[in-house]
């Protein structure tokens, strides 16, 4: 439903706006900033991890959780967002509520709705990432912060706007808004506290700028609301990359839009809670994460991407094996120039490395599952539905070699299979194929150069319209900023 959220700021910072209000919602930097403190360069074992930065001795222990807090908050910042959009947003009128509009919508059945691609499925799963950060940094874990996030959802569903609540926006804002959320708390609070050598005010304007919420609590209500939640010294990898791509391949089908061949991109990705790290366990929720995003100046956000281990367990096969598999959560966000996908799913799957050799390590992520999804074309020909909504299964295949601390190669494929069931129309089915190559050379220290490929394909079938194909090929150039991990792979032996 109309929410008028989300918008592209440069230099990789994804923003969120309401009228004229923009509050920076993510700096990547920030987060590639926290490990990036230089460092003796590692042995040659392999450029495996360099041992972890003991935790900032400003860290706070855990208060008890506030119950109350982030269900007021939750309120208030519904009550602040519809009233930004009854007064300085587009479709004003949505947001009259009225007493009568609320008792409608508390009896009416849950539709889908038509609002802007962007608005319903970034813009209401960071709506949701505000409620989960919420009650994080009131203390209360993730199980109850994502029931705080679904009942912070049915809310504005029932009474931030008078149109009739959607299901596709519940499922956002709801679950995939919680998955979204985790990832941006734990990246905050890892900046807190490992710091990478910045002052702690610094640190707090980081942390604040990727968590708006949890920076909220802790400048408010200081160390009893905004505790610094411990990483356990999880392994972890991280990049920045800067660069130029070209497309090589153009198949528009029946978008009309007018592609950019050129585009300069910024990309910044995370591994977080990698395994084979000594002592580390898998007893929380997304104590394994991978986060992605990507900006470009052709299409503001190309990007955003986040998976978490809901429950699992590590396990190893042999000496040179260990892993993690279980339950996996998941909100992805691709917009390429000619269509656009977005997926909150459930899937089981692993995440292991394997030592090949004495420094060559094979690091990756296999899942398979079933989510709820959003795809359509942009700026389709008259007679095509903008997008269609529908049940998807989905699969993810993601892999990193990399010899040493010199070069890697990565390599990821994911796929969606999103059909008419859940739709609410008669509908048709979509395959979406999306394809990453990239290899990395270290040239020093933490500076690297990548050179990428990245496809998007998208067959559609409809019973008004028949089938369509639309293909974008790019290859691109980029500075890397590795973080002090260099490529990532954990040495256990």
């Amino acid at each position: 439903m109309p929410s008028s959220l989300a918008a592209v700021a440069p230099r990789c910072a994804l923003v969120w706006r309401t009228g004229r209000v923009a509050v920076l919602a993510l700096s990547p930097f920030s987060v590639w900033a926290a490990q990036a403190e230089p460092t003796a360069a590692p042995s040659p074992a392999a450029g495996a991890s360099a041992p972890a930065p003991r935790p900032d001795p400003e860290a706070q222990a855990p208060t008890e959780p506030d119950y109350r807090l982030p269900a007021l908050e939750i309120l208030g910042f519904d009550f602040l967002l519809n009233r930004a959009n009854r007064y300085y947003g587009t479709d004003r009128d949505d947001y009259r509520v009225t007493s009568a509009s609320v008792r409608r919508n508390l009896r009416s059945g849950w539709g889908t709705d038509r609002d802007p691609f962007q608005t319903n499925q970034f813009g209401h799963p960071y709506q949701g990432a505000m409620y989960h950060g919420f009650a994080r940094s009131a203390n209360l874990d993730y199980w109850h912060s994502l029931g705080y996030t679904f009942a912070g959802s049915v809310f504005w569903e029932l009474a931030g706007e008078r149109t009739l609540p959607s299901r596709n926006d519940q499922v956002a804002s709801g679950i995939g808004g919680s998955f979204l959320g985790e990832a941006l708390y734990r990246m905050s609070n890892l900046v807190l506290e490992r710091g990478g050598g910045m002052p702690r005010f610094w640190r707090e304007i980081a942390a604040a700028a990727i968590s708006p919420a949890s920076g909220f609590n802790r400048l408010v209500y200081g160390g009893s609301h905004g505790s610094i939640f411990s990483s356990h010294d999880a392994a972890y990898s991280s990049r920045l990359e800067l660069g130029y791509s070209g497309s090589v391949k153009r198949v528009l089908g029946t978008s009309t839009t007018a592609v950019q061949r050129n585009e300069a991109q910024a990309h910044f990705s995370i591994d977080y809670g990698l395994p084979g790290s000594r002592g580390y366990e898998y007893t929380r929720p997304f104590d394994y994460f991978n986060f992605q995003a990507t900006v470009s100046s052709a299409n503001g956000i190309e990007n955003v991407m986040t998976r978490g281990l809901l429950v699992g367990s590590s396990y190893e096969a042999g000496p040179d094996y260990r892993g993690v598999w279980g339950l996996y959560g998941s909100y992805d966000y691709i917009a390429p120039q000619t269509f656009r996908v977005s997926s909150t799913a459930l899937s089981l799957g692993t995440t292991g490395q394997w030592w090949l050799g004495e420094s060559l390590s094979l690091q990756g992520t296999a899942m398979a599952g079933v989510g709820y999804a959003a795809v359509g074309t942009t700026r389709g020909a008259v007679g095509e539905r903008d997008y269609n909504y529908g049940v998807a299964p989905q699969a993810l295949l993601a892999l990193r070699l990399s010899q040493g601390d010199k070069v890697s190669f990565d390599f990821s494929m994911r796929e969606y299979f999103v059909s008419s069931l859940g739709s609410g129309t008669n509908g048709g089915r979509d395959n979406i194929v999306r394809a990453d190559a990239s290899l990395t050379y270290r040239i020093d220290k933490q500076q690297a150069v990548t050179l990428r490929v990245l496809g998007n394909r998208r067959d559609a079938t409809f019973s008004t319209l028949g089938s369509s194909r639309q293909t974008q090929v790019t290859v691109g150039i980029f500075y890397a900023l590795l973080g002090q991990d260099r490529f990532g792979a954990v040495d256990w032996r």
